[in-house]
């Protein structure tokens, strides 16, 4: 296969200061990509600015032949992801790609849990998702092209402890990814969600010794992939941890239909409603086709009496 390669493409990462994202911009950037390395520099909590994080990876890029430009503005507002993209359009004149990468930590029980730990971790990974899927993807769609990638966790999949807000966001990440890949359909803009995992600085307090290899470098190709024009998918989840690639979905059982349901008819017909032997799994239109399937089992049904 020729080489996959980035020339004349122009990708904004958010989180690229470090980690992962540094691993994203980094890659695209060899491959010819220019670049937007946004990154506030804070720290893992969310707290502080610093330019160094970002300006650094952009003075990498370009050491090593690239094109990159540095954005300290933070995701985690309206205007803040106006700006990062606004960024990318005056010095480059569109953008292709976006990688939504940026993150923060901030875990505690349920019961101590504050709302300000709450909305903080939502306002950079899902409120900040939205600050700049949405204007990115105005321009996409002007341009008729575009790659958006953006970051889930096996947490928003199957949550963690001490981990509700994380989990709430990166859920929501999901949701988002889904409407992104429907209404960019007809306007060749594809989205997809990554679902990384890493050694990185938010693996700090875990003990990683027992860890296989899991450096950035690792997940990147995947995130590459699908941020390319030739990637073949949108609407999709790609899991890479320690060398696995996967795809992850949602599924239902068959379900069992009745004309009318009583406490009773649940408590005695769980297990067959539970039964995941013949799955019902949708397809590209997963919304629509779900309830096309509920619909013609309720015919199926009620022709059967």
């Amino acid at each position: 296969m020729p080489e996959l390669r980035f020339d004349k493409r122009v990708a904004v990462i958010t989180g690229a200061g470090r980690g992962l994202g540094r691993a994203y911009a980094v890659l695209l950037a060899s491959r010819g990509a220019s670049v937007v390395v946004n990154d506030t520099g804070g720290s893992l909590a969310g707290e502080g600015i610093d330019a160094g994080p970002a300006e650094a990876v952009a003075r990498e890029i370009k050491s090593a032949g690239g094109e990159a430009i540095a954005a300290t503005q933070s995701v985690a507002t309206p205007e803040g992801g106006n700006a990062i993209i606004k960024a990318a359009l005056e010095r480059y004149g569109r953008i292709d790609i976006l990688i939504h990468n940026a993150g923060i930590v901030r875990a505690a029980s349920l019961k101590e849990m504050t709302q300000q730990d709450f909305d903080a971790v939502l306002d950079v990974h899902l409120r900040g998702a939205f600050h700049v899927v949405r204007p990115a993807f105005i321009q996409m769609c002007k341009a008729g092209y575009g790659r958006i990638v953006l970051t889930s966790s096996i947490g928003g999949l199957y949550g963690n402890r001490r981990q509700a807000n994380y989990g709430v966001a990166k859920a929501g990440i999901i949701g988002l990814s889904n409407v992104v890949a429907l209404e960019g359909a007809a306007e060749g803009v594809k989205c997809n969600v990554i679902v990384p995992a890493a050694v990185t600085r938010m693996a700090e307090g875990l003990d990683t010794s027992a860890y296989p290899p899991m450096s950035p470098e690792m997940v990147a190709p995947v995130v590459a992939w699908l941020a390319h024009e030739s990637c073949s998918i949108s609407g999709e989840m790609l899991i890479s941890i320690a060398g696995r690639v996967a795809k992850a979905l949602i599924i239902e059982s068959r379900g069992v239909y009745r004309g009318r349901w009583t406490i009773e008819d649940v408590a005695a017909q769980i297990d067959a409603i539970r039964n995941m032997d013949a799955p019902f799994i949708a397809g590209g239109d997963a919304h629509a086709d779900h309830i096309r399937y509920s619909f013609e089992m309720a015919a199926k049904g009620r022709a059967s009496k």
